[in-house]
C-alpha cells in the first residue's frame, strides 16, 4: 500500500512495519506518528477514513481512540498533582466529600488510577441522557458500594476510571476533564485531540468498521460487558446503532474513560509534550512525577478471576510487560478497542501513536509492530 507523509531516514523501519499492516492485517485507514527528542520524525498515513464511499484518509484525520483516553485523564491528574493541588494519595473525599459513603471513605486518587478502587462498575442503570449528562453518573458514584476491600485488588475501572478521576478534576478546577485538558494543555499546544468531539470537528472523523471475525463479545450479564457498557447504557462494539462509537452524539459527550478522538498527531504530540516538550517548549511532567506514575500499582489475575495476561498497570498508565511492549521501565501509555495505541517514554524521549478504523480486537498486532521498529531504530543508532 502506497502510503503518505514521511520518516526521517533513521525511522525508516517504522514506515516499511507501517506498509507491512495494510498488506498483512486488512487495514482500512491508519496513521502512526512519532515524535523523539520533541521532534515529529515519523507522520505516516493511508487508506480510507470511511469505506461507506471510499474517503480517504488525510494528515488531520481524526477516529475513535476509546481507552486512550485514561492517558489523556491520566496526564492530567499527574498535571495537578505536580502543581500541588491534587494529592494522589489522599482520600478523594478531600475534594469531593460526597464520595465518603458506602465504605469509599479511604480511597485515593491513586488506587482509582491503578484500577484499585473496587468500583469497576455500578450497580445503578443509568440511561445514556443521564450519562451524558454527567451529574447522574456522579450521583450513582457517590452511592456505590466498593465490591472489594479499596486497594486489595484490582479490575479495570472501564468507564468509572474517567467520570471519577474527572470528577475529582472537576471539583480542583471548576472543568470537566475534557474541557480541563483543552484549556490546560490542548488548546495551547494545538493537539487533534478530545474528550466531547466539537461539532466543528466532525467533517475529519474516521469512521470505525469491524473486522471480519472479530471474536464474539461475551453476555450482557457479564462484568466486563457491564463494564464496557455501563450496564447496557452503551452498545459494544456498536459501531453504527444509535448512540454507538460512530455516533457524533456519542462522541460528541464526555464520557472521559473511554470516549477519546484524536489524530496519530495529536496523542503523540500529547505524550511528546508530557515527557519532553515539542518545539522548544517545556516538558509538562517533570521527571519526579513520570517515576511515580510508573511505578507498579497492579499486576497478576484480577478481581473477577481474568487470568493474568502480563498487563502491567502504574498511576493511570499501562506500563512496559510482554502484554503491551514499549520501550523500557520509564514507558507509560494507555491502548484502545480499536487496536489504537499512544505512550511516551522520557529516557528515549519519544512520543508515539498509533491509531486505526479498523477494529481487529484488543491487543492486536498491528500497533506492537510499530513500537518493535521505533526500538530497533533506536538501538541502531
Amino acid at each position: 500500500m502506497r502510503h503518505s507523509g514521511w520518516a526521517d531516514e533513521r525511522f525508516g523501519a517504522v514506515a516499511d512495519a507501517f506498509s507491512r499492516n495494510f498488506a498483512e492485517f486488512a487495514e482500512l485507514g491508519a496513521a502512526v506518528t512519532v515524535f523523539a527528542g520533541g521532534r515529529k520524525v515519523v507522520d505516516l498515513w493511508g487508506g480510507v477514513a470511511d469505506e461507506r464511499g471510499g474517503r480517504p484518509w488525510e494528515r488531520d484525520t481524526i477516529v475513535p481512540v476509546f481507552s486512550c483516553a485514561k492517558g489523556v485523564v491520566g496526564i492530567c491528574a499527574h498535571l495537578l498533582a505536580q502543581q500541588g493541588r491534587l494529592d494522589l494519595d489522599a482520600p478523594v473525599s478531600r475534594y469531593w466529600p460526597g464520595f465518603a459513603r458506602a465504605g469509599k471513605e479511604a480511597i485515593t486518587t491513586r488506587m482509582v488510577l491503578g484500577h484499585r478502587a473496587g468500583l469497576p462498575v455500578l450497580d445503578r442503570t443509568l440511561s445514556f441522557e443521564e450519562i451524558t449528562e454527567w451529574t447522574p453518573v456522579i450521583d450513582a458514584i457517590e452511592e456505590q458500594e466498593p465490591l472489594w476491600e479499596p486497594g486489595a485488588a484490582y479490575e479495570y475501572h472501564a468507564h468509572v476510571f474517567g467520570f471519577l478521576v474527572g470528577e475529582v478534576i472537576r471539583r480542583i478546577t471548576g472543568l470537566t476533564p475534557g474541557a480541563y485538558f483543552r484549556e490546560a494543555i490542548g488548546d495551547e499546544r494545538g493537539l487533534s485531540t478530545w474528550i466531547g468531539l466539537p461539532r466543528s470537528e466532525v467533517g475529519r472523523l474516521a469512521r470505525l468498521a469491524e473486522a471480519e471475525g472479530r471474536p464474539p463479545m461475551p453476555g450482557p450479564e457479564t462484568l466486563p460487558m457491564r463494564m464496557v457498557t455501563m450496564n447496557g447504557a452503551f452498545v459494544f462494539p456498536g459501531l453504527d446503532e444509535p448512540h454507538g462509537w460512530n455516533d457524533p452524539a456519542l462522541l460528541g459527550a464526555e464520557v472521559p474513560g473511554a470516549g477519546a478522538v484524536s489524530s496519530a498527531s495529536g496523542l503523540a504530540a500529547l505524550y511528546a509534550s508530557a515527557v519532553t516538550g515539542v518545539g522548544g517548549s517545556p516538558r509538562l511532567l517533570t521527571p519526579e512525577t513520570i517515576t511515580g506514575a510508573v511505578r507498579e500499582l497492579s499486576s497478576g489475575a484480577t478481581w473477577s478471576g481474568f487470568p493474568d495476561v502480563g498487563a502491567r498497570w502504574g498511576s493511570g498508565f499501562l506500563l512496559d510487560s510482554g502484554f503491551r511492549p514499549m520501550l523500557g521501565p520509564r514507558s507509560f501509555g494507555n491502548d484502545g478497542a480499536g487496536g489504537q495505541f499512544a505512550f511516551g517514554d522520557d529516557e528515549f524521549g519519544i512520543g508515539f501513536a498509533y491509531v486505526a478504523n479498523r477494529m481487529i480486537g484488543y491487543g492486536d498486532a498491528r500497533a506492537r509492530r510499530l513500537v518493535t521498529a521505533v526500538r530497533g531504530c533506536l538501538t541502531a543508532a
